[in-house]
């Protein structure tokens, strides 16, 4: 299918969802609207509504629309449309306003930013020993991640998940799902051929040279984008490593191309963007009440919707799904709900280096975003990955790329209400995951980069992590399938679901096939009852 015809197909599923958010069983408060200040409140039942755009909520509105239920699915963020030559993203050597949450901390990296207030990529979830990132878009995370897309080996898998999940079955058809949607690929060797992907070939060579296996990791973009750059056909966004906060010239099967645009084609899923939730509750009668600022770009309230539905699925992300339900559980809006509510939280072992090659050249610009990787998952307990990841064009060859690590690790930590401060804060250990990091995920990194190098850890500087995970895990807040325990009708489905550590791997796939799990199993057994 050509560029122009998948474009066409999605601008026109992207319009019917756009047309019908908002619909529903919908009126407002004293006719035409009551004002409170300047933005009136709007009342509107819901069949199942659904916070959250990313991997866990588009499979969840996908496969129930598939199933003949209406969805709702409120993103806090908004839409951003790709094409080639487009400048929907921002650059991240130039980064403005486009970049950062405006409900976020100020502070990215240990640095106070200043941009207007708007509706940005990027929340930054700061506590005094971690700073946790999270995406706001429609799409959610796989706007701007990398692309990983790694299926984890079976007894690394069991090491950090349930064994009762059944790593054969999803290894059989719900991995292999997620895979077809996101139409994943490895990078072509006519491409890594190139002098913009020299830094992909060092990171190889180096890698084997170190005794260390070697291999292409699947990603879910068509590659033939980046060919066409290298051929000049477009200017670049892959090929010189500037989609770090999204890629510009599409290509990239993020979610709102694919689960969510096939979940708007069939006519029964809506994708309210813009709409950020600000509580949930329980009503009287058991349904569920979830309270929306409706907003303009900049975060101005434009409407405020009070929104009630017999089923709410929580995919606003490990996060915010987390903050939201512990909110609710310290003020009294959701009564009982589980005590494990707010642990299991994790990092996924996280660890960003820069690297200075001093006995290679490692190019420029470097082409993106990743193409080579080394598994090292021979043994469940010390199972650590590390991959080469481009960094954006600066002007000049700096002989610096990055290497990323992460591996297994049984360090958690937990949300907790801070009634001073009326939110939930991330209570996180001091060493967190020093034994994981400096034990095998430290050394592995240092033996690919080899002697001649230099290596600098970004997360001793700063700790931080792109893939939080957990907060409200299976087993002890829900069972495999989302349901969240005591609580009809509420379900939990993304990160916040996976205890803490994804095996080794980047957690959206496990993440999606989690939940196209869970769903083969609500669609059977809860749709028609609870759903």
């Amino acid at each position: 299918m050509s560029v122009i015809t998948r474009r066409a197909l999605l601008g026109g599923a992207v319009a019917a969802g756009i047309a019908g958010a908002g619909t529903g069983s919908a009126n407002a408060v004293g006719g035409i609207g009551a004002a409170v200040g300047r933005a009136r409140i709007v009342r509107e039942d819901h069949r199942v509504i659904v916070i959250g755009s990313g991997f866990g909520g588009g499979v969840t509105a996908l496969r129930l629309a598939q199933a003949g239920v209406p969805v709702l699915v409120l993103e806090r963020g908004r839409w951003w449309p790709t094409g080639p030559n487009s400048e929907t993203f921002p650059h991240a050597t130039s980064p403005d306003k486009r970049m950062l949450w405006y409900g976020s901390a100020p502070r990215l990296f240990g640095k106070t930013v200043g941009f207007d207030p708007y509706a940005g990529l990027l929340e930054t979830v700061t506590s005094p020993n971690m700073t946790a990132l999270c995406a706001a878009g429609v799409g959610g995370g796989s706007l701007v991640y990398q692309g990983m897309t790694l299926e984890p080996a079976k007894a690394a898998f069991e090491s950090q998940l349930p064994a009762q999940l059944d790593w054969d079955t999803m290894h059989r058809v719900h991995y292999p799902r997620v895979a077809k949607m996101l139409q994943i690929a490895v990078a072509p060797d006519e491409l890594i051929k190139t002098r913009n992907y020299t830094a992909v070939r060092v990171f190889a060579e180096h890698a084997r040279r170190a005794g260390l296996p070697v291999s292409k990791i699947p990603m879910p973009i068509d590659w033939n984008y980046a060919l066409d750059e290298i051929r000049g056909r477009m200017k670049p966004s892959y090929t010189n490593g500037d989609g770090a906060l999204g890629v510009n010239n599409g290509g990239k099967h993020s979610v709102d191309v694919t689960y969510l645009a096939a979940a708007m084609a069939t006519g029964r899923a809506t994708v309210a963007s813009l709409h950020h939730v600000t509580e949930i509750e329980r009503a009287k009668d058991g349904r569920w009440i979830v309270h929306v600022d409706r907003t303009d770009d900049s975060g101005k309230v434009l409407e405020n919707k009070i929104l009630t539905t017999p089923t709410l699925v929580m995919a606003a992300g490990s996060l915010n799904t987390t903050r939201l339900l512990v909110r609710a559980a310290a003020t009294g809006r959701i009564p009982d709900l589980p005590d494990g509510l707010g642990g299991g939280w994790g990092t996924n072992g996280d660890r960003i280096y820069t690297w200075t090659c001093l006995d290679a050249d490692i190019g420029y610009p470097q082409g993106g975003p990743v193409v080579y990787g080394s598994l090292n998952w021979e043994n469940p307990a010390t199972a650590a990955t590390v991959i080469q990841a481009s960094i954006p064009p600066m002007g000049l060859d700096a002989r610096t790329t990055m290497l990323v690590g992460y591996g297994v690790s049984n360090a958690r930590g937990r949300f907790v209400y801070d009634s001073g401060r009326g939110e939930a804060v991330l209570e996180w250990a001091k060493e967190g995951d020093a034994d994981a990091q400096n034990g095998y995920i430290g050394p592995l990194v240092r033996k690919v980069a080899g002697p001649a190098s230099v290596l600098t850890d970004t997360n001793a500087i700063m700790p931080s992590t792109w893939h939080p995970l957990g907060g409200a895990p299976m087993g002890t807040v829900c069972d495999l399938d989302g349901r969240v325990h005591g609580q009809r009708g509420l379900y939990v489905l993304d990160g916040a679901l996976i205890p803490g550590n994804c095996a080794a791997c980047n957690p959206s796939m496990t993440i999606a096939a989690v939940a196209e799990r869970a769903l083969d199993n609500l669609v059977r057994h809860d749709v028609g009852s609870i759903i």
